[in-house]
């Protein structure tokens, strides 16, 4: 299981920060694409690694253990990233809303004022985000070993024992 640890752990810290860093998180959009990435990296660096082929299992295994690390990280600092930022962000998409269709950019900034700051909403999307994360960079670990895996099966079957005399028979 050590020789796991370590890629899962750099490819969930690079998913975990790359879902928390405000405008590079917007891939996130894009089937949760860190989670994926995350997922992938974790495979790639075990597969690099390890003396024997990677099996799905180990994929799964790298990607849920990736999944685990990022969605941790994701909540930490998550959370307080996005109630700092939470108000910028409001105020980018707002100013472009208002540009496009100023009626809908009023509509939003009445919802916006009716939900105000509660944290809340921040710490339910956190854990959605959270989940969502863990499930896509399982997936991301699976799809890493077809991709990076190129060794064929383990070590070639032992040949059958010869019991009794020539022949095998007894």
């Amino acid at each position: 299981m050590n020789n796991k640890l370590k890629p899962a752990l750099i490819g969930g810290v690079v998913l975990g920060l790359l879902s928390v860093i405000p405008f590079v998180s917007a891939a996130n959009v894009c089937c949760c694409l860190w989670a994926i990435v995350g997922g992938l990296l974790a495979t790639y660096l075990y597969v690099k690694n390890s003396p024997t082929p990677a099996t799905a299992a180990d994929g799964a295994i790298l990607g849920a253990l990736a999944g685990v690390v990022g969605a941790v990280i994701s909540v930490v600092l998550g959370i307080p990233v996005a109630l700092a930022m939470g108000p910028t962000m409001r105020n980018m998409m707002m100013s472009l809303l208002e540009r496009v269709d100023p009626r809908q950019a009023d509509m939003m900034r009445q919802q916006f004022e009716a939900a105000g700051d509660a944290i809340g909403p921040v710490i339910i999307n956190a854990v959605i985000m959270a989940v969502l994360l863990f499930v896509f960079s399982i997936i991301g670990g699976l799809l890493g070993v077809p991709l990076f895996e190129k060794r064929k099966g383990g070590a070639p079957p032992p040949p059958p024992i010869n019991v009794g005399g020539p022949g095998g028979y007894a």
